[in-house]
């Protein structure tokens, strides 16, 4: 048995998927890398503890729920497919302009990536799947290249909800896998 944690080593291949509920049924569909993950920060809000209190001390407590939160993502710069795919865009029209305007509508998302993880010189890879998201629109920043080039990457904003099953789940982590295309399968599978 282990006697060390795990260490976080890396993060990759975030990928997402259109969010749907039927009769409590969450399922997911149009499956498809992100781009290239850089970097994953989750901000969760969850309700203060609820304690009570007898004989001077805290006697019992309920834990705070999971009330939503944010995720940040950075990324190599979105693939023209899931930027249209996550933003709602429309098609490009007939001179391959798309239009970001009244005709876009942010849908729900499923959003996945993977965890790389280290324990006692055994690397890992764990899937984790958050079930309803919704992205806001990325902002754009970018420097003209001097002397060297300057990697610029993409900062991608989503808010994190339960989904609408009975339990109101919102986020899956999937056993540790051997390799990184095992745990991308089971992501894929996962938001199919």
């Amino acid at each position: 048995m282990a006697v060390n944690g795990r260490v976080i080593t890396g993060f990759s291949q975030p990928y997402v998927a259109l969010y749907s509920e039927s009769g409590g049924v969450v399922s997911y569909s149009s499956g498809q890398i992100l781009a290239r993950g850089v970097n994953v920060d989750l901000s969760i809000d969850a309700a203060d503890d609820n304690n009570f209190y007898a004989d001077n001390i805290i006697a019992e407590s309920a834990t705070g729920m999971f009330g939503g939160g944010t995720a940040t993502l950075t990324v190599d710069g979105l693939l023209t497919a899931a930027e249209k795919l996550i933003l709602g865009l429309p098609a490009a029209d007939g001179d391959g302009w798309t239009a970001y305007g009244d005709s876009a509508s942010i849908p729900y998302c499923g959003l996945g990536f993977i965890v790389r993880y280290m324990s006692e010189g055994v690397t890992t890879y764990v899937p984790v799947v958050l079930t309803k998201v919704k992205f806001k629109m990325p902002n754009l920043s970018a420097a003209t290249q001097e002397d060297e080039i300057d990697w610029q990457t993409q900062e991608l904003e989503a808010t994190i909800m339960r989904d609408d099953s009975s339990d109101h789940n919102w986020k899956y982590v999937g056993a540790g896998q051997a390799t990184e295309a095992a745990a991308a399968t089971l992501i894929s599978t996962k938001l199919a």
